[in-house]
């Protein structure tokens, strides 16, 4: 394997291991399958908003909550 790439490897790993103090998504368009029906998870200006009727009534939805869990501590923290 190339030299060059073995060091980009490492430092990638390292960035991984510290993804809550280097990475922070800006903006985010996601498709998560549901129960019953894929829907639309946006992080638009620090926000997730889903396109699902129960977020439409709560603005925190099933959908928002596992992409907040998954990305947790590289997105805003959502209220």
């Amino acid at each position: 394997m190339d030299t060059g790439l073995i060091g980009k490897l490492e430092k990638a790993k390292r960035y991984v291991a510290e993804k809550s103090q280097r990475i922070q998504f800006k903006s985010l368009h996601v498709s998560i399958a549901g129960d019953n029906n894929a829907h639309e998870v946006l992080l638009v200006d620090g926000v997730l908003k889903c396109d699902c009727d129960f977020y439409k009534t709560r603005g925190r939805c099933s959908h928002t909550i596992a992409i907040e869990t998954i990305l947790e501590g590289m997105i805003p923290q959502q209220s």
